[in-house]
Parts: structure tokens; sequence; C-alpha cells
């Protein structure tokens, strides 16, 4: 007896397997959605991130100064990688008007008495605006600035120690005092591609997943597919098959496309790539359980295709921000950043960015790995009690 039912549920499984595969490679939407789209995204998003940092950024220097002092400050902000001395207006209304064209990105004033305060060995302030709406060009203008500015300055104090009878040695110890060494770990280029993009890999896996397992569901809705795969004397035996057939379904597809993603596309725009790969992908076995649970789970709601594109479609971007990878997340409120483990993605992105990009092991990372088990356990139920629902509705109409 439990032979021949093991064998009935094998076959439910088979029978779910086949029409799943069906629904999704006869389906031009949902093949776009489910193969097509994490290829699209994550290489049209890798484009755009391809050059990683802002260079040549123009800026403007007031120079009332007119010095040779000056002049070699300019020579130094135009020697600098990321930026470039595009105008020299004679006042700030003029930089001001070129600011607000967008022709320029900052704005450095020398002032009248820059070169007189020098020889003199008083401190000579030079002013810097740099444009904070675009946080990346702020950081390099201002970065850029301060460097050539603090060099040029302990040029000028070496001279002068020099000149009242300080050794070279003790010049250089004068004016640097402690030396320092910066090292970029786990990001060599300093990059914002090579931050972001891991995060986004993440979140398009699981947004894709949800928006195709929802239009498959709605079809199944919409078509009648699910009074079409249980035995009547086995419907209440039979969520498990169905949950399982169409779980297989996906994690056959994403397969071959995270193997092409890991593999090809992170050698290709030369993304971290520091962990092992049986770390990642006992990672990433939880993570995608959760996420595939979650999607039929969410797909029993829907009752045409359709609103899965309208009910899942907006929360891309909120998920990317609540997971803690698009800002810190000491800066989201507590309470907001907890609520969004409630998605995989929160512990997905936090779990695979530690082991991809910092080379953690699966012990360092326990926490988020753990958190995506229950998730998966909590979704399997969720995912059968709402296929449940689905067939106790179909069949009474």
């Amino acid at each position: 007896m439990k032979t021949e039912r093991f064998c009935v549920k094998c076959k439910e499984f088979r029978s779910v397997l086949r029409t799943e595969y069906r629904h999704i490679f006869r389906d031009a939407g949902v093949m776009l959605v489910l193969i097509f789209a994490i290829l699209i995204y994550a290489t049209v998003y890798a484009l755009a991130y391809k050059n990683q940092v802002v260079r040549s950024i123009p800026v403007a220097v007031i120079d009332h100064s007119q010095s040779a002092s000056s002049r070699k400050l300019i020579e130094t902000f135009d020697a600098e990688p990321n930026i470039y001395v595009s105008y020299t207006p004679s006042s700030m209304e003029d930089a001001k008007d070129l600011f607000f064209d967008r022709k320029i990105h900052g704005i450095i004033y020398i002032p009248y008495d820059y070169e007189k305060k020098l020889m003199r060995g008083e401190k000579a302030i030079v002013g810097v605006y740099a444009d904070a709406s675009y946080f990346l060009m702020y950081r390099q203008v201002f970065s850029d600035v301060v460097s050539g500015v603090t060099g040029v300055g302990g040029e000028v104090e070496f001279v002068r120690l020099l000149a009242a009878g300080a050794t070279i040695p003790q010049a250089e110890a004068t004016i640097n005092p402690v030396s320092y060494s910066v090292t970029n770990l786990f990001n060599p280029y300093g990059g914002y591609g090579s931050f972001v993009m891991p995060a986004i890999i993440i979140i398009i896996i699981q947004q894709t997943l949800l928006i195709g397992i929802g239009m498959i569901g709605g079809t199944w809705r919409e078509f009648g597919v699910y009074k079409k795969l249980c035995l009547p004397g086995e419907r209440r035996l039979s969520m498990l098959p169905i949950v399982f057939g169409k779980t297989v379904a996906y994690l056959s597809i994403y397969a071959v496309t995270l193997t092409y993603i890991l593999v090809i596309h992170y050698r290709i725009f030369h993304y971290p790539m520091n962990g092992t790969f049986w770390n990642i992908i006992a990672f990433l076995i939880p993570y995608m359980l959760s996420t595939i649970f979650l999607g039929i789970a969410i797909s029993t709601l829907f009752r045409y295709r359709e609103n899965s594109l309208l009910f899942m479609l907006w929360s891309s971007i909120p998920m990317l921000m609540i997971s803690g990878a698009s800002i810190p997340k000491e800066t989201i409120p507590h309470w907001l950043y907890e609520f969004g483990k409630i998605f995989p993605s929160s512990s997905g992105v936090e779990g695979f960015l530690r082991i991809q990009t910092m080379g953690a092991s699966l012990s360092d990372v326990m926490e988020p790995y753990t958190t995506l088990w229950i998730l998966t356990g909590i979704y399997l139920i969720l995912a059968c009690a709402g296929l449940r629902r689905v067939m106790n509705m179909t069949e009474k109409e």
C-alpha cells in the first residue's frame, strides 16, 4: 500500500514537473522574466557601472591671487586623476552660473591674499564647493582638492623648515610624522559596480522568480490547471508533490543562468570572486528554496497572470534598500531592517556579499544562513497551505 502510494506521488510529481516546464517554455512572457530577464538586467547594470569610478570631473577655479603659488596649486589640481580645471571664471557669480548649467561639479576659490599668507607663514584658506547632489562626484572632487592642497602645503612647509636649518629627514618627519598606506579590501578598484552589483544580482534573482512563478500561478488558476493535477481521493496528500515539482523546474532553470552569472559574467566584468564554489552553492540552496516557496505561496493569491506584475514589480527598489546593501544597515531604522528579514533577499544579500566578495565561510555567515533555512520551512508550509486553499476553491467552482 505504501509503495503504491509512493508511486502515485512520483507520478504526480512528474506530471507537475512536465506541466510546469510546458507552461514556462511555451509562454514567451514567462521565459522573458525567468530566463532572459536576469541575463539582460545583469548585463545592462554591469555595462552601466563598467567604469567603476568617476573620472575627469570638470571643476572651476576662481584665482584672485594670480600668483606663482596659486598657479602651481591649479596645476596640482589638473594633475589629480579624477578632476580637471575646465573653467577659470573671474567671479563667484560666473562660477555659480556654470554650476547651475551643470558644466562643472565643483568650485575652488583661491583668495587675494593666498600667496602673501604663505610667504608670512600664516594659514592660507582655500574655499571648496563640491556638488553633494551626486555623492560619487562629491567624494572625488573633495578628496582630490584636499589632496592637492595638502600636497602644496606640505611642500611650502618643507622649504620653510629647510630654510630654518632643519635637515631633510627632520623636515620630512615634521611634515609627515606618521606615514600610512591605504588598501581597498575586497574591492581593489574602489568601484561602485563591484560594490553594488553582487547585491543587485541577488535582488534580480528574487524578483524574477517571484514575478515568473506568480505569472505561472495565475495561468494555472485562469485555465483550471489545478483541477487536472490530482486524483480526487489524493487531493489532501498532493501538496508536497506539486510544490516539489514546481520547485525542481525553477531550480533546474536557474542552475543554468546562475552558472553563467557566477562563472562567466563575474569574470567578464572583474567583480570580486573570493568565495569558494561549495560555500556559494551551499548558501544559495536555502536562498533559492525560500524564494521559490515564497513565490508559490504568493502565486496562489493571483487569479490572473497580470496580477503578478502589478503586485511584485514595484517592490524591487524597496527590497534593495532594506537589505542594507545600497545604504548601510546602521542608517536604516532598526524595526524596518528587522522587518526586511521576512524576505529572502535581505539575508541573501548579506550572506552572499560576505561569501563571494569578502571570502567568508559558512560559519561566518551562520546567522543569515540559518534565517534562510527558517524562511524555507515557513514558506514551504505557506506554499502547501496556499495550494490546498486554491484547490479547495477550484473544486467548488
